[in-house]
């Protein structure tokens, strides 16, 4: 509820990927969208633990805020395999927000 803009902008992004990706291939650069869940990050890192305790609690598997070191882990992956291109990866443990 109330995340119609934020949908839009997210929406908008996923969209572009396979066309960019397309667009740019000529030129030998890839387009690859990582779509994070909840990290723990500087931002969530100020809110109150039992607030971050209970996002954590949200994700299905693992039950837990994500760490940047597996962000890390995904890009050096991504960057690894010449063959991903005008993909979308979701990294959010399969966490879809509720309304």
């Amino acid at each position: 509820v109330g995340q119609a803009a934020y949908s839009a902008s997210k929406g908008g992004i996923v969209g572009m990927t396979l066309p960019i990706a397309r667009d740019l291939a000529p030129l030998g650069i890839r387009v690859v969208t990582i779509a994070p869940g909840l990290f723990s990050t500087p931002l969530l890192a100020g809110l109150p633990e039992r607030v971050q305790k209970f996002l954590g609690s949200q994700v299905p598997f693992p039950n837990r805020l994500g760490h940047p070191g597996e962000f890390a882990h995904l890009v050096q992956a991504l960057a690894e395999n010449p063959m991903l291109n005008g993909e979308v990866v979701r990294l959010d443990g399969a966490l879809r927000m509720q309304p």
